[in-house]
């Protein structure tokens, strides 16, 4: 089921993208990494755990378990559309923040909050860890 989903997704991606000139696709990957390739000489190809990209530079394997998203851009950064530590969305990082990671650790709810943002030390899963991490952001002023 989840090998037709992603053959559907890519051949979808593969229709909007040949309406316009892209220079890299990016995959947004569950622990809010995003990998950035070049479309020039773009290969994909897949099995039912991973999908394998090649183009004029590298070859690469990522597992589909990991593909939180992925899309075609002319933006070859790969700086993540989140900010640490901003758990709650709002633009700032500040103690509402911490509640709402705390509120999440104690419910499990992530329905208004970023969890991306909330892995404070980036360690891939969200934990009590994170709430000292970005309680000690705020007292040192780093954020």
């Amino acid at each position: 089921m989840k090998k037709t989903i992603i053959t559907m997704l890519i051949t979808l991606v593969a229709m909007i993208a040949s309406a316009e000139t892209y220079n890299y696709l990016k995959f947004t990957k569950t622990n809010g990494t995003t990998v950035t390739y070049s479309v020039e000489g773009l290969k994909l190809t897949y099995d039912n755990t991973n999908v394998y990209v090649t183009n004029d530079e590298t070859t690469a394997t990522i597992a589909l378990a990991e593909v939180q998203d992925m899309y075609f851009s002319n933006d070859g950064s790969t700086t993540p559309s989140y900010k640490i530590g901003d758990v709650n969305m709002d633009g700032n990082v500040n103690i509402d923040d911490v509640t709402a990671l705390i509120d999440y650790l104690l419910s499990g709810n992530a329905s208004n909050i970023d969890v991306n943002a909330a892995d404070v030390d980036q360690s891939g899963n969200v934990s009590i860890d994170d709430v000292t991490g970005l309680i000690d952001m705020l007292l040192s002023g780093n954020v």
